[in-house]
């Protein structure tokens, strides 16, 4: 027996026939396809991105968001302090760091 050959005896009036040919299965397809190749992957870096931020330590080599790059000399609860020059010392929220050099 074909795997699909049950369908072909489906009366057209019966409940499954009726799901099939309304928008609801292409709804829930799209809604998976969006699911695997947008949400899931950007979860993803959000949860990497909170672990380099949470594991922040001194003298660590960072690049922010606005393209400043830096070494960390001290890291507070939701700020970091970086020195991009000799005596130049900058206060950044800690989101604001992009990656670890």
């Amino acid at each position: 027996m074909m795997p699909f050959a049950m369908f072909a005896t489906i009366p057209a009036d019966s409940g499954l026939a009726t799901f099939l040919q309304s928008p609801l299965p292409m709804v829930l397809m799209m809604f998976m396809i969006m699911y695997f190749l947008v949400i899931r992957p950007q979860q993803k870096k959000q949860k990497e991105h909170t672990n380099m931020v949470s594991a922040l330590q001194k003298n660590d080599e960072v690049i922010t968001s606005s393209g400043i790059h830096g070494t960390v000399v001290a890291v507070g609860d939701k700020t970091v302090t970086l020195r991009i020059a000799d005596n130049v010392k900058v206060e950044l929220e800690k989101s604001a760091v992009l990656q670890k050099k």
